[in-house]
């Protein structure tokens, strides 16, 4: 049997020519697991006038950028994309691909994943190398593909033992996105593209693309209610207390689906992962679900009237309290701070 890949892949998710932040994670956090795994990280960049990509992705680590570039490949599409990928995922046999847990990673991973019988976890929040015995027989230097289960009550680790291709998607924001010192150059490797005619069968007319309005992953505080904040009209305080101390508001997905704020806004599992310098909880009983998508902030505090709420458990303030009585008292002390 011929020795197995130790190489980690990252497909580069790109929208107009800027390289998305999740692709930019995904590398870094690759760039560690190569050196765990004793192989070499590449970076999969497809469209057109992708040399800047490319440039980007050597900044992160990645040795070597394996480029398809053609007009046709402009924009993403399912057909011609997950062909140019599958294609390449058989002829080179890379040890782990991952792709970002986007719209696009999502409609592209199980297709290549089903075309190449590759093993495949979805939405993974953390990923490891180790080595594995399972069912008596030892693995060594697995990838532990690590994520949420059953509603989020549980956190599996998964494994793929019995495939020569481990795929993974991950969600946006759970890894850090690290530039490395000093210059880093790689090699640029352009892949011919041919045309395919059942590729072409979808054609774009016209894409429009709106950006959100709402960054709270660049936010360096962030003030987050909950179902306890008990309505839409309370959140106002947790604007006033946020454009204050300049922050963002966030929300839990319980506040989320009452409509008390904005979905944008949704910090959690199925929501943004956040990690900013101070995040004020307020009313949120801090189920593994959101923990989840803030547990990291640098630090936390939480209004909740429940002494026994999960969130004081993480916690590094906490107050046992009535946040629209806890609030009011927060803005009045920084108002008089800033006279």
């Amino acid at each position: 049997m011929s020795k197995r890949s130790t190489d980690i892949w990252v497909y580069i998710e790109q929208h107009a020519g800027k390289p998305a932040d999740v692709s930019l994670e995904l590398l870094t956090k690759g760039n560690k697991l190569t050196e765990q795994l004793g192989g070499s990280l590449k970076a999969i960049v497809i469209g057109h006038d992708m040399k800047g990509v490319a440039r980007e992705a050597f900044r992160y680590g990645t040795s070597e950028v394996m480029m398809i570039d053609h007009p046709h490949l402009e924009n993403y599409r399912t057909l011609p994309y997950a062909r140019i990928m599958s294609d390449l995922v058989s002829k080179h046999q890379p040890r782990i691909v991952l792709y970002g847990a986007t719209f696009v990673g999502r409609d592209l991973a199980p297709r290549v994943a089903s075309f190449t019988r590759s093993g495949l976890t979805a939405d993974c929040t953390d990923l490891r190398i180790a080595d594995v015995n399972y069912l008596k027989k030892d693995y060594p230097a697995l990838l532990l593909q690590i994520r949420p289960a059953f509603g989020g009550n549980i956190i599996a680790t998964i494994i793929t033992p019995d495939v020569p291709v481990q795929m993974a998607t991950v969600r946006e924001g759970v890894m850090e996105k690290t530039v490395l010192d000093g210059t880093h150059d790689g090699t640029i490797t352009e892949l011919p593209y041919e045309a395919d005619e059942m590729a072409e069968l979808v054609s774009i007319i016209e894409s429009y693309r709106e950006e959100s309005k709402v960054n709270l992953k660049a936010a360096p505080i962030i003030v987050a209610g909950g179902y306890g904040m008990g309505n839409r009209e309370n959140f106002a305080l947790l604007h006033e207390l946020a454009d204050l101390i300049g922050g963002e508001v966030g929300g839990s997905r319980a506040a989320v689906d009452a409509g008390f704020v904005a979905p944008e806004r949704q910090v959690g599992q199925t929501g943004v992962t956040v990690r900013p310098k101070l995040y004020v909880a307020c009313g949120i009983s801090g189920a593994i679900q959101h923990r989840a998508g803030m547990q990291d902030a640098q630090k936390i505090i939480a209004i909740n009237t429940d002494p026994e709420a999960p969130i004081f458990d993480i916690c590094h303030y906490g107050i046992v309290g009535d946040a629209m009585e806890v609030i009011p008292s927060f803005i009045e002390s920084y108002r008089r701070k800033l006279k």
